[in-house]
């Protein structure tokens, strides 16, 4: 399936002049237009993969319009159909609608108007296949990529540490923005090692009381202090043959970053209340939030703890700085979502995806979860789109104004893709040079800084 390419508008009217005329404006316009006299020929060409849309006439000889409609709903009912009718066929344009085709425009009409239809349209359509490429790639995943999802080169090349890693049995510190995903990353780190069918124990320093802390990772034997009535294994002995995640290592008090340290070289552990060291076979995975080399420099961590803990380290990038997996994410959140609420997922719409590109996430993946349950929920996406909506009077303006952040988006993402070489851009994103410079101009995308070939 390719989305790459110009979308061809397939083009069936059986009034010559009409079609001639509408065929030779679109393509001015720069669409790929196919034109038919009847709609038997073009339904050949019709296909579940097919990146186009198709403008119809209402009433035509042998195969009306609706007539056509039903045999494309049948092929894929997500192909938009838009249909031109005379004014006596608007109720049965308006009929067809409710079967299933996507807009009608009444005769006479400027081309502008058609113009604009069919723009929507292919938008929406190149939606529809691009969440069709999403679910075909996370249906073929492997279970790294079914847990660190994404394909920025960002998350390619955190797959590739977490696989070279995973193996090796050493210490890792895994650096990164709240709810970014570092446990997902400490999580495939573990099941990619052969301590996979161990342990995996997630302590969260910056979660535990500071009176209880010490107990929780060392334990305690009986009597070790009041309230101590019987023997405790901690999270550290605990995890012994398995992988110790020491999330928001940061918040971890100086006095038991001490003891963490002779755990981390000796690989032994004591109990409180116990002068016996029980030796330890564990993998230490720890994460911060903060930059710990900063912290330590400063006095705020303990810097030879640092140096112990960060035998090899994995930074990982806030959501807004790899957009090109937000929507594949989000697919795979929503799908999650659809299976613990029972509930169907709703239409994705282009403006909604404008609105996912256009979000900062200071939350990272963990605010696009919830937005994800928001949206299978039916709440929407929370982020201030319908705010958006009613500060403007035409919804119209609204939703041209997200489509063009998503244009942009997309467009900036693309060139990033390509280190700024134009001509793989344009192609790639199946217009032409011109197309691409008049947007890059449009939304202020540069072109004094970008490399290669143009």
């Amino acid at each position: 399936m390719s989305i790459s390419q110009s979308p061809q508008i397939f083009l069936i009217d059986d009034d010559h002049d009409l079609r001639h005329a509408l065929e030779q404006s679109l393509e001015l316009d720069g669409f790929d237009v196919l034109s038919y006299s009847r709609a038997a020929d073009a339904l050949p060409q019709i296909h579940f993969q097919l990146f186009g849309i198709v403008v119809c006439d209402v009433r035509m000889p042998e195969m009306s319009g609706p007539e056509f409609l039903k045999k494309t709903i049948e092929i894929d009912p997500a192909l938009p159909v838009i249909f031109i009718t005379g004014h006596g066929d608007v109720a049965m344009a308006v009929s067809a609608m409710r079967d299933g085709a996507y807009d009608f425009i009444e005769k006479p009409f400027p081309t502008s108007q058609l113009s604009l239809v069919i723009n929507r349209a292919v938008e929406k359509r190149r939606l529809v296949l691009e969440n069709r490429v999403l679910r075909e790639e996370i249906e073929s995943e492997d279970l790294l990529d079914e847990t660190l999802i994404g394909r920025s080169p960002h998350m390619v090349q955190i797959r590739q540490q977490v696989k070279m890693l995973g193996d090796a049995d050493i210490d890792v510190m895994v650096n990164g923005e709240t709810g970014a995903g570092k446990d997902m990353v400490a999580r495939a780190l573990h099941e990619h090692s052969a301590r996979k069918d161990k342990p995996f124990v997630a302590v969260n320093c910056g979660a535990l009381p500071g009176e209880i802390i010490e107990s929780e990772l060392f334990g305690h034997e009986s009597g070790a202090f009041t309230g101590a009535n019987q023997k405790r294994i901690g999270k550290i002995e605990y995890a012994n043959g398995g992988t110790l995640f020491l999330d928001e290592i940061e918040s971890m008090p100086l006095d038991l970053q001490v003891k963490l340290l002779r755990v981390v070289e000796t690989r032994g552990v004591e109990r409180l209340g116990s002068n016996n060291t029980i030796p330890l076979d564990i993998r230490i995975v720890a994460a911060s939030k903060d930059d710990l080399a900063e912290a330590s420099a400063e006095g705020r961590f303990r810097q030879d703890l640092y140096f112990r803990l960060n035998v090899a380290s994995i930074n990982l990038l806030p959501l807004r700085d790899r957009t090109e997996d937000i929507l594949m994410l989000f697919y795979r959140l929503t799908r999650q979502a659809r299976a613990r609420f029972r509930k169907e997922i709703p239409e994705l719409t282009p403006d909604l995806v404008a609105a996912l590109h256009a979000h900062d996430w200071p939350g990272n993946v963990r605010e696009l979860r919830n937005c994800a349950d928001r949206f299978v929920l039916g709440m929407g996406l929370g982020l201030g789109e319908d705010m958006l909506g009613a500060e403007n009077d035409s919804r119209a303006y609204h939703l041209s104004d997200q489509v063009a952040r998503f244009e942009k988006s997309v467009i900036a993402t693309e060139i990033s893709r390509n280190k700024g070489a134009l001509k793989p851009t344009y192609e790639a994103l199946g217009i032409s040079r011109k197309t691409l410079y008049d947007k890059m101009k449009k939304y202020g995308l540069e072109t004094d800084q970008l490399d290669g070939d143009v």
